[in-house]
Formats: structure tokens, sequence, C-alpha cells
């Protein structure tokens, strides 16, 4: 294949924030709660897997910044992340700062995998799908602003399994059963070129922070 027709390739590496400690059993959402930012070998793991030359991305929520930081201390250089809201985690309006159990009463049953089914908005809240729509717009965008670059974001279980549910093209509900867990990393590049086939390739989701750089 000459060098005119190599495929664009721009590599998402998608990080879950550090765990929330003081959540106290409530649904937080887009509240700003802080992270526990205390597992420097899970972060020199991360620094060691992460690539060099990236453009770093973190929602406007201080649990994400924190972890970018903390990626950075354990020695590896950001530079100044990209703040992006649209990556941000789902809003469950009124359902922030109440008790899961309580939110399950209002529904009726609850979610296997997530707080609400799909389709589901909370009280002057979001959906699943409309986060998809939000964090899609954002992905299309850096993708084709930085196309054939690395790109790391440090971001949330809601906007990561959005992304994933793009890349498969599969149905939301199915998109929340994937486990993410915080400070796990998820690969996903996006394709652009000649061939057949989807412009998404997932590459790995849910890696523990301390398994080999895929």
């Amino acid at each position: 294949m000459s060098q005119a027709n190599r495929p664009v390739v721009t590599r998402w590496w998608w990080i879950r924030h550090a765990p929330v400690r003081n959540h106290g059993g409530r649904c937080y959402g887009q509240s700003d709660v802080l992270a526990d930012v205390s597992d420097d070998a899970a972060f020199a793991a991360l620094a060691r897997a992460l690539p060099q030359e990236a453009l770093w991305v973190t929602s406007q929520l201080t649990r994400t910044q924190q972890t970018a930081k903390a990626i950075a201390a354990a020695g590896h250089s950001i530079g100044e992340p990209l703040v992006e809201p649209d990556l941000a985690e789902q809003n469950f309006g009124l359902w922030q700062g109440r008790r899961y159990e309580e939110i399950d009463q209002d529904l009726g049953e609850a979610h296997k995998f997530w707080i609400a089914p799909a389709h589901h908005a909370p009280p002057e809240g979001e959906s699943f799908l409309d986060v998809i729509a939000r964090a899609g717009g954002a992905i299309e965008r850096l993708t084709r602003d930085h196309a054939g670059q690395h790109i790391v974001a440090v971001a949330h279980g809601g906007s990561i399994r959005a992304a994933l549910q793009i890349a498969l093209d599969t149905p939301p509900e199915r998109a929340l059963a994937f486990a993410i867990d915080n400070l796990s990393l998820t690969r996903i590049d996006h394709v652009d070129g000649p061939g057949q086939g989807g412009q998404w390739r997932v590459v790995s989701v849910n890696l523990s922070p301390i398994h080999p750089k895929p």
C-alpha cells in the first residue's frame, strides 16, 4: 500500500477517573465530587502505558482533572489538558444527591447494569441516549481536528460506554453492559481510509492499569 493510500489512525486512550470514596451511597453524576488519588502504583502503571506524544482531554469535573494530574505526577508529561464538558458523566438531574435505593424505588425495579435503562431520563436530567449524542459530537470533532494523533481522554463510565456504543454501533442498552472500572484503560481507534468495514476498531476494554500496554 502506498504512503498516500495508508489509512489515518487516530488512537483514543480512555481512562475512567480515580474512585470516589465519599459519596455515601448517593448518586453523584455531574456533581463535582473529589476522587481518591492515593493509588500510586496504578498511576505509575498508567504513566508507563500511555503514549508520550498525545492530546490530553478531561471533562470539566474535578475528579478527571485530579486523575490527569496524578498520572503526570507519576512521571508522564501531559501538558495542559483540553477541558471538554461534552465528555462529562451523565446528568442525573434531581436524582443527584439521592440514595441509590430511593432511585430504585422511583423506577420500580433496579436496572441490571446501570442506574436506569438507556432511554430513561431522570427528572431534569438526561438519558444515556442523550449522553451518546453529546459525547458523540465531541468525539467526532476531536477525531477530525486531531486526525492521526493519540488522544488520551480522562472521562467517566457513562462517556466511555457512549464511545463504545458509537464504535460498535450496538443498541444503547447493550453498551451499558460494559464494565468500566475506575482507572481502567479502554482503547478505541478511528481508522479513516480505504478498505471495507466500519471506521472504528475496539482494541481493548476495561484493562487494569497494571496490564501491559495494548
